[in-house]
């Protein structure tokens, strides 16, 4: 009994560890307003299914506008849309391109990232493929938090821009409790060494 309160003890510290670090760490690194985000060359947006069924999913949505506030305003020249492409059916990148075409960003100066499958693939593949050790990294406040820790770790300059959230409901809660556990994930590959499920040949931005 002693033993597994031992372990349940342990691992409730480990999840407060992670989900107190992370936010710690990167607090300083991250903007609501859109005056204040040093600009930048490119910008790192991270993907989501563009729809929930059959309904517009807004984390996508957010994400969107506020990338292409930060093209409107000037602090950003170029970005990398970064997301899942593993089915013929789906694809993420493709559905950014788009959707920041439609907000009036010149298709030129998107590029795509189909490899985007974690997080961690998207940041170390902004730097490896994509030639970028400084950006701005769009999507919501609780994603960019972990997503800039990453980007810190791997020595690179990163600083997140916050796409609106979420009010919490059901959808938006199960996204939330993800996320804790997603923090601890982040220091488990960070021990094991874990890195992107794909790298390749090198583009200029």
């Amino acid at each position: 009994m002693a033993i597994v309160l031992i372990g349940l003890i342990s691992v409730v510290a480990i999840v407060v560890f992670a989900n107190w670090k992370i936010p710690h760490d990167t607090e300083k690194y991250i903007y609501n307003n859109v005056d204040s985000v040093p600009p930048q060359k490119a910008a790192l947006v991270l993907g989501a299914a563009r729809y929930i069924g059959s309904r517009q999913n807004p984390y996508f949505s957010y994400r969107i506008q506020a990338a292409s506030e930060l093209y409107r305003v000037g602090k950003v020249k170029a970005f990398v849309v970064s997301g899942d492409n593993s089915r013929k059916d789906y694809n993420e990148a493709e559905d950014m391109r788009q959707a920041l075409i439609e907000a009036g960003v010149p298709d030129s100066v998107i590029h795509l990232d189909y490899a985007g499958f974690r997080t961690l693939d998207s940041v170390v593949r902004m730097n490896k493929i994509f030639g970028q050790d400084a950006f701005i990294i769009v999507s919501q406040e609780f994603h960019n938090e972990r997503a800039v820790f990453l980007a810190q770790y791997y020595g690179l300059d990163a600083y997140g821009y916050n796409a609106r959230d979420l009010n919490l409901n059901r959808s938006s809660y199960r996204t939330k409790i993800r996320e804790v556990f997603a923090r601890v994930k982040v220091f488990i590959d960070i021990i094991i060494g874990k890195g992107p499920k794909f790298l390749g040949e090198q583009i200029e931005i």
